[in-house]
């Protein structure tokens, strides 16, 4: 999985999702008031425009085969920039907007909301968000949570590590892999994880980023990588990969894995990050663009992001049991408060940079 390949829009290569049907409308009962005069709005535009919603991030996919089905007549169109790369790329068509809504790690959402990107809109449960998931004026709203987990090959790794302390033992040399900082949103909140581990708090990412330190000169990092390592971490090409829950889970429960991967929540601490949403301002398609927030935020499109094994963001989603077994309560998950998150950001880089490169 490479969620920061570049795919313009609008190119040759970019999937487009069109189901069709003779449906007018779909039947049965709202998922929400206003739903079916919406719809009807939306299918004379045709189309949505979905920016940074890869098909193998956070079960995307799924998200889009259900859309698609109940809502016959919208087409779907999406890329996978990256959450940073969203956020230039709409400022450089703030004049002629491509995008109707747009899909973030939420520190990216705030730059977006910064440069005017984006508009404000409450779609369906925005009130059922907690405060800190949401901007006040629904500029970007949290759509999903994924937490910071160690993934573990057992096939690779004979004693499973529980605890961050555990990672820095001699045994594991050149066997962890994880997302840089400067470059990533993962990275960001793997350094969050390892400090709340470590004593540290949102106030005070030292000892995280001292600890990462610490990591790299036990020698236990095989390396550190600017994309998700997914395709690799299968391959068995990586022993330990200080990554998301999500991603282990669907590694042992889809993609084969099965008994040879062991996924960790550390035992002293580890940390929620926030992905969010955003109506585009001006975009070409507003009508659709509400459909397809509405539709992610709705209770069933929180429950298809838990299909994914990722933590729904609205409060009291009753979770399929099957999938709830999978990702049981984990209270030493903490959740980022993103507005520090992102002011932490320059220290963090300049902090690992020194900690971990010698920079």
């Amino acid at each position: 999985m490479n969620r920061r390949q570049f795919m313009t829009t609008m190119a040759a290569g970019a999937m487009a999702l069109s189901f069709a049907s003779s449906a007018l409308a779909f039947e049965g009962p709202e998922l929400y008031q206003g739903e079916k005069a919406l719809y009807d709005a939306a299918q004379k535009e045709g189309l949505v425009v979905s920016f940074d919603t890869g098909p193998t991030w956070a079960n995307w996919a799924g998200q889009f085969k259900a859309f698609q089905k109940r809502y016959p007549g919208v087409e779907m169109v999406y890329n996978d920039l990256g959450s940073a790369a969203t956020v230039v790329a709409l400022d450089k068509s703030r004049n002629r907007p491509q995008a109707d809504t747009a899909y973030y790690f939420a520190a990216s959402a705030l730059d977006a909301a910064k440069a005017g990107v984006v508009e404000g809109y409450k779609p369906t449960n925005f009130d059922r968000l907690p405060e800190t998931l949401r901007a006040t004026d629904g500029q970007w709203f949290t759509v999903h949570t994924l937490s910071v987990a160690f993934l573990v090959n057992t096939k690779l790794v004979k004693n499973v590590p529980k605890t961050w302390a555990d990672l820095l033992k001699p045994e594991y040399k050149n066997a962890i892999v994880y997302q840089d900082p400067r470059s990533t949103g993962q990275g960001q909140v793997v350094t969050f994880a390892a400090s709340f581990g470590n004593g540290g708090s949102m106030d005070n990412v030292t000892p995280g980023i001292d600890y990462l330190g610490k990591l790299s000169k036990a020698g236990n990092v095989l390396r550190t990588v600017g994309t998700t390592p997914y395709a690799q971490f299968l391959k068995g090409e990586i022993p330990i990969w200080i990554g998301y829950e999500n991603d282990g889970l669907k590694a042992k429960f889809t993609d084969g894995m099965a008994d040879g991967i062991e996924v960790v929540i550390p035992e002293e601490a580890s940390a929620a990050a926030p992905y969010a949403i955003s109506l585009v301002k001006n975009g070409p398609n507003p009508n659709a663009g509400k459909l397809w927030l509405n539709f992610v935020m709705s209770d069933e499109g929180q429950k298809i992001f838990a299909e994914g094994y990722v933590r729904p963001s609205v409060n009291n989603i009753k979770l399929p049991e099957a999938v709830a077994a999978k990702m049981p309560t984990a209270t030493q998950i903490k959740p980022l408060d993103i507005a520090k998150a992102t002011a932490k950001k320059a220290e963090i880089d300049a902090g690992w940079a020194k900690a971990v490169l010698g920079q």
